[in-house]
């Protein structure tokens, strides 16, 4: 089959398959090249779009294959719950695409507007680096709004394929994520160069991310402290099983494997959501299986005498002795069995920790697809706590991670972060999907990321993005090492997505700059 005269033929159908395909650069596949060759044959789709809309169209519909693939692992979470129809999972990364691929699409009609020789009626010229800069620098922006709008969605930005290769994905501690995404794009415009054997600007292209690499790498990456260590656990516990599993057999799982040391401190790192018990005190006595204080002492009795737990659990609000919201929170626990700090979740999940409209949704049948009738309510935002032994840990729960430059308290940069996750919901391509944005992260900001989940992956990743030790998906199990030390703070860290804005900006200037300068 030709497969050039096929994509001519059918661009639209191209531009679905090119989508879907591209989407295998990530996670668990990791075909990155595979995901640059799509792109470079979608934005030559894009280029020779004969009119406005039909740009526009062949971007959604790339957008609306490439979501439905990246995001099939929505599809579990319906699994697990019995207030909606399971078989609504099968439709929810395609409904969900719908809207994901007007992003896309927006991206795709920014670049042919002012970037391909198509809007000035020229047919003959091919795609060139006007065109490429203008489309790296509209992706950028549109990425960004992605992650923005309606709470966002930050799942998977471009730059994302690049974590396997991970000299290339240090680029994001200068620029961040959101660039790196945007010079993706012209690293797979450069492969249409390659084809029209137009080498100089390959050239340039190369030489622009060898320059890159030098300004962002730094072998200067400290030995992991001594003095303390880290103990990851993950119960394997699934989430067709948490129902099922109650407290004490949760607690008695986690505390095999969890050890216990008296000599060197540890900061203990369980799962989200997996203490059952409520810790606080003061709430009504109704709400109460377990008294609080024995609660905490049961936790307390795991621990070495410097030890700190570090533990997903559930807080709750009232108002007139009723439960009006809950916290998804961590709690930090001493030997002593008292609370050192909590932290609540703050960028929440909608449709997974609250309904939106909920009167409205409610009342056509939808739910969430958190168990339980009352919403979860959104915490202050990036904390540091101080914990005493381990100095300022930062938390981020779950979904958090995904969101670049928003998941660190800028006034007290920590030490370390600590990322708990359920990705019990999240079937195979979502756990290494959502580690490798957490390697991201870490890469940016120049800080340690722990992630412990109950079925996997979890893992602690150095300041540098490497992973230092994790426990595959599916089993049991527990890794500690010594705490690993932060980098000093990153360009990245300094001015955040300011980064991805003068990036955007000086790549729409000199591809505007190029075809001025070519008529």
């Amino acid at each position: 089959m030709d497969i050039g005269a096929t994509v001519t033929r059918f661009p639209a159908l191209a531009c679905v398959l090119l989508g879907a395909a591209a989407a295998c650069g990530f996670a668990p596949f990791d075909l990155w090249p595979l995901t640059l060759a799509c792109f470079a044959a979608w934005l030559w789709l894009v280029h020779d779009a004969p009119t406005i809309r039909s740009a526009l169209w062949r971007g959604w519909l790339f957008g609306l294959g490439h979501f439905t693939i990246n995001d099939n692992w929505i599809q579990h979470a319906f699994d697990f719950q019995q207030a909606m129809p399971p078989t609504l999972g099968y439709a929810a990364p395609v409904l969900l695409a719908l809207y994901l691929a007007v992003y896309p699409m927006m991206a795709a009609g920014v670049a042919w507007r002012l970037g391909s020789p198509r809007a000035t009626g020229d047919r003959t010229t091919p795609p060139g680096w006007p065109f490429v800069l203008v489309f790296g620098a509209a992706w950028i922006a549109t990425e960004w709004l992605r992650a923005t709008m309606f709470t966002g969605y930050a799942w998977d930005p471009l730059g994302v394929v690049w974590v396997p290769v991970i000299a290339i994905a240090r680029v994001a501690r200068v620029v961040g994520t959101y660039a790196l995404s945007g010079l993706t794009i012209v690293v797979a415009g450069a492969l249409i160069s390659v084809v029209q054997r137009r080498w100089r600007g390959v050239t340039v292209v190369a030489a622009s991310i060898g320059a890159a690499f030098l300004i962002s790498h730094d072998d200067t990456v400290p030995p992991a402290a001594e003095t303390a260590s880290l103990r990851v656990v993950q119960p394997n516990i699934g989430q067709d099983q948490r129902g099922e599993t109650d407290s004490t057999v949760m607690i008695h799982t986690l505390g095999g494997l969890s050890g216990r040391s008296d000599a060197t401190p540890r900061l203990l790192l369980w799962p989200e959501g997996v203490v059952r018990d409520y810790l606080e005190g003061g709430y009504p006595n109704y709400i109460y299986d377990v008294d609080p204080a024995a609660a905490r002492a049961r936790l307390a009795r795991l621990l070495g005498p410097r030890d700190i737990l570090l533990a997903g659990g559930t807080a709750l609000q009232f108002e007139r002795g009723a439960v009006t919201s809950a916290s998804n929170a961590i709690y930090a626990l001493d030997a002593r069995g008292r609370i050192l700090a909590r932290y609540d979740k703050a960028h929440l999940v909608p449709y997974g920790e609250y309904l939106p409209m909920r009167p409205v949704l409610s009342a056509i049948g939808l739910s969430r697809l958190v168990p339980g009738d009352v919403d979860f309510k959104e915490g202050p935002g990036p904390r540091t706590f101080a914990l005493p032994g381990f100095g300022m840990i930062g938390m981020q729960i779950c979904y958090e991670i995904v969101f670049s430059g928003q998941i660190v308290d800028e006034a007290h940069r920590p030490r370390l972060l600590f990322n708990p996750s359920n990705d019990a919901w999240f079937g195979r391509w979502g756990p290494p999907q959502h580690l490798a944005q957490a390697r991201m992260r870490a890469i940016e900001e120049g800080l340690p990321i722990v992630r412990s989940t109950p079925t996997g992956i979890s893992a602690i990743v150095a300041a540098d993005g490497r992973l230092v030790a994790s426990i595959p998906a599916g089993r049991a199990g527990a890794v500690e090492a010594p705490i690993p030390d932060a980098l000093p703070p990153t360009p990245f860290s300094r001015i955040g997505n300011a980064a991805a804005a003068i990036v955007a900006a000086a790549m729409l200037l000199l591809g505007v700059a190029i075809r001025r300068r070519a008529r």
